[in-house]
């Protein structure tokens, strides 16, 4: 390659001695510095024998041709082009292909161009593939850049020397460029930041430090219990045993009530909720209208009262702000009975149900118990009988007397009758009285069962009096029973009775809790720079998308 020589325009005039072919002396020492700068390098120096003639020797001083100064534009323009090293030696290719001997990788792209060949056109690289194609003529030796002894025309060119433009200019000024382009990247980013951000940011920290109402914030916090009832532990009482997941649900039934819009009615009922902050002294944004609605006082309602819930301790978390400590601590006082009383009517139903069955199946046993003791009195007064076996009993014993002696009669007559010649008189006694023995044993048996007066028999009142006896058992069991469940009907009543225990009582803050005006600004300007990064970076992709 040739190096180009760094020298500025100039022009010399024609004059006699330039038209003979010698230059001056004042002009040609500068002519031979830019001649030897741009020239080649040289070849080595040849031999004694191959020395030219001082004919073939170069004209030292001479200034090039138009023809040579053109060519030296045309690279410096292909220069410009930015073209790889592979580009180029495409063109050196083919520029050996069609025969040119260019001394550079630029000239062969300018005797292409020159000879009206496009070295980049796709046809042409096709053609330097071997084997594709019809048959590549055979190529020429590989010419190496030579140094060629021109000679000079006696004449000067009439156009000023141009040469080459200043790299490091050049890339100091795309240097240049680029910082500048930076800079006002840079600043219309500062300008985005500081409307969309930093300006927000600011408003929203004067706003916490200056404009907003202090509030105070009054905490509580309370645990749902369940009774816990030993006698239910074992036996049938361990059936009705209930879990902590009840009293996990009635934990958040509670939260759900003290966040509702029912909670939020009566509070306002009982202590003027909407009045409260409704007042001028609280600053427009957290004040609430004169005449507003349910759904607007909710909506400051939900934000001024928190109730969290931690379901691995089970305890229920409250925070109720206002714009003064006493009425804090009122309202949170209010709320904390509200669940009281939500608490006591969870399970009064399920209560009063489990005591009403168990009430009602013992009523029934004792009236059935009463009426078969009213059978068994109405049959001993119908039937004049106290206790039948009480009666029974004397009876057979009197039987049993009576059958003794009758057997002793029997004894003495045979024994009467054994003598050759008894006396009858006492026969006829002893017969007497064996016959009104038999009478009378007779008569005793007739009155234990049925005769023919009409009466009832002691049997007969025996029986009926042992039914009614018996039912009045059957009646009793089943009264001892209904019993036992009652009372377990009322042991698990009074276990599933829940009522709420304050673990830490509502205290009135005397400081403001709210506003956080630095905890408050750090978060607006962490929204507003999410914001704007997301925003941001949806326009790049769709700018992106868009040009593509």
């Amino acid at each position: 390659m040739t190096t180009k020589a760094k020298a500025k325009n100039y022009r010399l005039k024609r004059d006699d001695a330039l038209a003979e072919g010698v230059a001056p002396a004042s002009v040609r020492p500068k002519l031979s510095a830019v001649a030897e700068a741009a020239a080649p390098p040289s070849p080595p120096q040849p031999s004694a024998e191959d020395t030219p003639t001082q004919s073939q020797t170069a004209h030292i001083g001479e200034v090039s041709t138009p023809q040579d100064v053109a060519s030296e534009t045309d690279i410096a323009t292909i220069r410009r082009e930015g073209l790889t090293g592979r580009q180029l030696r495409l063109a050196r290719r083919t520029a050996q292909k069609h025969g040119l001997a260019p001394t550079s990788d630029f000239d062969a792209v300018r005797l292409l161009r020159a000879k009206g060949i496009d070295p980049f056109q796709r046809s042409n690289m096709l053609e330097l593939v071997p084997g594709s194609g019809e048959a590549a003529p055979k190529t020429q030796p590989v010419q190496l850049p030579q140094t060629i002894v021109r000679s000079r025309p006696p004449s000067l060119p009439e156009i000023p020397l141009q040469i080459p433009e200043d790299r490091a200019g050049e890339i100091l000024q795309i240097q240049q460029d680029i910082a500048r382009r930076r800079r006002r990247k840079m600043l219309l980013l500062l300008a985005r930041l500081s409307i969309f951000v930093f300006l927000p940011t600011l408003i929203a920290g004067w706003y916490f430090a200056v404009i907003a109402t202090p509030m105070y914030a009054t905490k509580s916090e309370f645990v749902i219990q369940q009774a816990d009832s030993s006698a239910a532990a074992s036996g049938i009482g361990g059936l009705f045993q209930g879990t902590g997941l009840a009293v996990q649900q009635d934990s958040t039934t509670v939260q759900s009530y003290l966040q509702s819009r029912d909670a939020m009615m009566r509070l306002d009922q009982d202590m003027g909720f909407k009045a409260h902050f409704s007042q001028d002294r609280i600053d427009p944004i957290q004040r609430l209208e004169h005449d507003a609605s349910n759904e607007d006082a909710y909506k400051i309602y939900s934000k001024k009262v928190q109730v969290g819930f931690d379901p691995t301790e089970g305890i229920l978390k409250m925070e109720v702000v206002a714009a003064d400590p006493q009425t804090s601590q009122g309202f949170s006082e209010a709320l904390i009975g509200y669940a009281e009383e939500l608490v006591d009517n969870l399970t009064r139903r399920l209560r009063e149900d489990q005591m009403a069955g168990a009430q009602e199946s013992y009523l029934s046993a004792e009236q059935k118990v009463r009426d078969a003791q009213q059978d068994v009195l109405a049959l001993q007064e119908e039937l004049g009988v106290l206790d039948p076996v009480s009666e029974t009993g004397a009876l057979m014993q009197q039987i049993t007397t009576f059958e003794v002696q009758l057997y002793e009669k029997k004894l003495q007559l045979e024994q009467l009758q054994a003598n050759a010649r008894p006396n009858q008189a006492r026969v006829r006694g002893v017969q007497g009285d064996i016959a009104r023995l038999e009478a009378l044993i007779d008569d005793l048996r007739g009155s234990m069962t049925a005769n023919n007066t009409g009466e009832a028999s002691l049997a007969r009142v025996s029986g009926q009096l042992r039914i009614a006896e018996a039912e009045l058992t059957t009646r009793q069991l089943l009264l001892q029973q209904a019993a036992t469940q009652l009372e377990l009907a009322r042991i698990e009543a009074n276990r599933q009775v829940r009522y709420m225990a304050m673990g830490v009582k509502p205290v009135a803050p005397d400081e403001p809790t709210y506003p956080r005006a630095f905890e408050n600004t750090l978060l607006a300007f962490a929204i507003f720079a999410g914001i704007f990064l997301m925003v941001s970076l949806t326009a790049s992709v769709l700018r992106e998308q868009i040009s593509a």
